[in-house]
C-alpha cells in the first residue's frame, strides 16, 4: 500500500513537471503514452492525476497506435495546434452560476423544502438537466453527470443503519460479551451455535430473485403474481449455523415459525450434527435475535429450552443481540446469504428442490450445510402457565441479565 502511495506521488510530480513545456498535440501524446504504460485502468488513473478528460487521453492513445498520425520528417504534427487559451471553454465560464444552480438542486440539505422543484421527483440526469433548462441554462444531461462529478456527488443506494427507536446504551457492550463468551466456549471444546429463522418462501413455480446462465432468449417462465397455491403452501427455513466448524443445518418447516420450532430445530441440529461432532461437550452456548420465535421476551422460548436442557442433560447459555442488530448474526451472512445466492434465479417449485438446493451450498471458506423438512405442525398463540414459568430452572447474568442467562436441567443444582 505505502509503495503505490510513493509511486502515485511521484507519477503526479513527474506529470506535473513536464506538462507546462508542453503545447497541446505533446500533451495529449505525453499522457497517452503514461497511459499505456500503466496498462489497464491507466488512461482512468493519468486523467485523475493530470485533469484532463479521458476522452483526450484515449485519442492519444489512438493516435499513437496509429502509424498514420507520425510526425513529418521535419518533425511537425501533422494535426493543427491551437493557441494557447483556445478551444472550448468549461460551462463554467461560458454559464457562469450553472454548478451553484445544479448543487442547489441536488443538495441534500435542501431537499425537504417544498419549494424545491425535484422535491417530489427522482434527481435522475435527465431531470436536472431538464430543471436547469426551465433557469435559463444550456446544457446535456451527459455534462450535467461530469459537474455533479465535479461537485462530489455519485449515485447512492439508502442504506438500512438507522435504528427505529433509541439505541441502547448496553449495544457495544453486549456485542464484546458474546464475542468473549464465544471464544471461551469454543476454546473448552463446546458448541456455540447462531440460530435463526430466514424469511418464508412461496413453493411454487414463482419467481425467485437474482439470475443464472440458461440459453440465449430462454428464461424460466414463471407465473405473473406472487400469490401463495393453497396446495403448495410455505416453506420455514430455520437455520443453526456452527461457528467454530462452519458448519450449517437448516430445518425447513411447513407451518408457523414458533418457539416449539425454533428450539425443535435446535433438537434436530444436536441428533443429526451436533452430537457427533461435540461428544465430550458439557455445555452448549447459542446467539440469537432479541425477537420473533426466539426472542429475549419469548417465555415459551425458555419453556422449551428448558425441555431440550433436560433431554441433553447439559446448561444451554443464550445471549440475545441488541434490538436492530440482527443483522451481525452469524447465521444470517455465514449461512442464510448463502443459500440465497445458491439458488438466485431459480423457482422453488417443491420442497425436495428447497432441500436440494440448501442442502448443496458451498462456500470457498468450506461450509458445510445440512438440510430436512419438518412436517410437524406447530399450534401458534400457547399460553405460559405460571407453573411453567417457575419450573424453568434459569439464572441470569449478572451483566444485562435480560439478553443473557443460562437455562439448567432440572435435576441439576446451578
Amino acid at each position: 500500500m505505502c509503495y503505490t502511495v510513493i509511486m502515485d506521488t511521484k507519477l503526479s510530480e513527474h506529470i506535473n513537471r513536464v506538462l507546462p513545456w508542453l503545447d497541446e498535440d505533446q500533451r495529449r501524446k505525453f499522457l497517452a503514452s503514461e497511459a499505456i504504460s500503466l496498462g489497464r485502468g491507466g488512461i482512468q488513473e493519468i486523467s485523475a492525476i493530470s485533469g484532463v478528460h479521458r476522452n483526450t487521453i484515449a485519442a492519444g492513445v489512438k493516435e499513437l497506435k496509429d502509424p498514420s498520425s507520425k510526425p513529418t520528417e521535419s518533425g511537425e504534427s501533422k494535426r493543427r495546434i491551437r493557441a494557447k487559451g483556445a478551444g472550448r471553454k468549461p460551462i463554467t465560464v461560458t454559464q457562469p452560476g450553472i454548478k451553484e444552480a445544479l448543487e442547489r438542486l441536488v443538495d441534500p440539505e435542501t431537499y425537504g423544502n417544498p419549494m424545491n422543484p425535484l422535491r417530489w421527483t427522482t434527481k435522475s440526469l435527465r431531470n436536472l438537466q431538464r430543471e436547469l433548462q426551465d433557469e435559463g441554462y444550456t446544457v446535456g444531461y451527459d455534462k450535467v453527470g461530469d459537474l455533479l462529478k465535479e461537485l462530489g456527488y455519485s449515485l447512492q443506494q439508502n442504506q438500512k443503519m438507522k435504528q427505529v427507536g433509541e439505541e441502547s446504551p448496553d449495544r457495544d457492550a453486549q456485542f464484546k460479551h458474546i464475542n468473549d463468551t464465544a471464544r471461551q466456549y469454543m476454546a473448552a471444546g463446546n458448541p456455540v451455535i447462531s440460530i435463526d429463522c430466514k424469511k418464508k418462501e412461496n413453493i411454487g413455480n414463482f419467481k425467485n430473485n437474482g439470475s443464472e446462465y440458461r440459453p440465449i432468449k430462454d428464461p424460466i417462465e414463471v407465473l405473473d403474481h406472487d400469490f401463495p397455491l393453497p396446495e403448495f403452501g410455505k416453506a420455514a427455513p430455520y437455520g443453526v449455523y456452527d461457528i467454530a466448524c462452519n458448519e450449517g443445518f437448516v430445518n425447513v418447516g411447513i407451518s408457523a415459525d414458533t418457539a416449539q420450532f425454533a428450539v425443535n430445530s435446535i433438537r434436530m441440529w444436536w441428533l443429526q450434527m451436533g452430537k457427533e461432532q461435540y461428544p465430550e461437550a458439557n455445555a452448549l452456548y447459542i446467539t440469537a435475535d432479541g425477537g420473533g420465535s426466539n426472542g429475549s421476551r419469548c417465555k415459551l422460548f425458555k419453556v422449551e429450552l428448558q425441555c431440550l436442557a433436560n433431554e441433553l442433560n447439559i446448561p444451554i447459555e443464550i445471549s440475545h443481540f441488541p434490538p436492530g442488530t440482527s443483522k451481525w448474526n452469524k447465521v444470517e451472512h455465514r449461512l442464510f446469504s448463502q443459500i440465497t445466492k445458491n439458488w438466485r434465479g431459480r423457482p422453488l417449485e417443491t420442497l425436495e428442490m428447497i432441500v436440494e438446493l440448501i442442502s448443496s451450498t458451498t462456500t470457498s471458506t468450506g461450509l458445510k450445510v445440512q438440510c430436512a423438512v419438518d412436517h410437524t405442525i406447530y399450534p401458534r398463540g400457547l399460553k405460559v402457565s405460571d407453573e411453567e414459568l417457575e419450573g424453568i430452572n434459569i439464572i441470569r447474568d449478572a451483566f444485562c441479565g435480560k439478553w443473557n442467562y443460562t437455562i439448567f436441567p432440572t435435576a441439576m443444582h446451578n
